[in-house]
C-alpha cells in the first residue's frame, strides 16, 4: 500500500514539473498533475523500453526524469489536439 502512495506522489511531482516546463501549471490542478505524471511515466517507460530494452520499474532519479519526459510528451499531445498549442496559430 505504501508503494502505491509513493508512486502517486512521484506521479504528481512528475506531472507538476512537466506542467511547469510546458507552461500549463496555472491551468492544472493537483489531480490533473497526478494523472499526467502517472500516464507520462507509462509513456516514458514504454519509450525507454523500446529504445534501450531496459525496464524502468523501480524508483530512481533516472526513472523520475523518464516520467517527466513522458508527461511533457503527453502535455504536448494534449496541447496539439486541444487547439491551444503554438502549431495551431500559424
Amino acid at each position: 500500500m505504501l508503494d502505491i502512495i509513493l508512486w502517486i506522489i512521484v506521479g504528481g511531482l512528475a506531472g507538476w514539473v512537466a506542467s511547469m516546463i510546458m507552461k500549463t501549471d496555472a491551468s492544472m490542478g493537483a489531480l490533473a498533475n497526478i494523472i499526467v505524471g502517472i500516464v507520462g511515466a507509462f509513456i516514458g517507460g514504454f519509450i525507454m523500453k523500446m529504445l534501450t530494452g531496459a525496464a524502468m520499474d523501480t524508483f530512481s532519479i533516472s526513472g523520475f526524469i523518464v516520467a517527466v519526459l513522458g508527461a511533457v510528451i503527453l502535455l504536448a499531445i494534449i496541447k496539439a489536439f486541444s487547439g491551444r498549442g503554438a502549431a495551431t496559430h500559424v
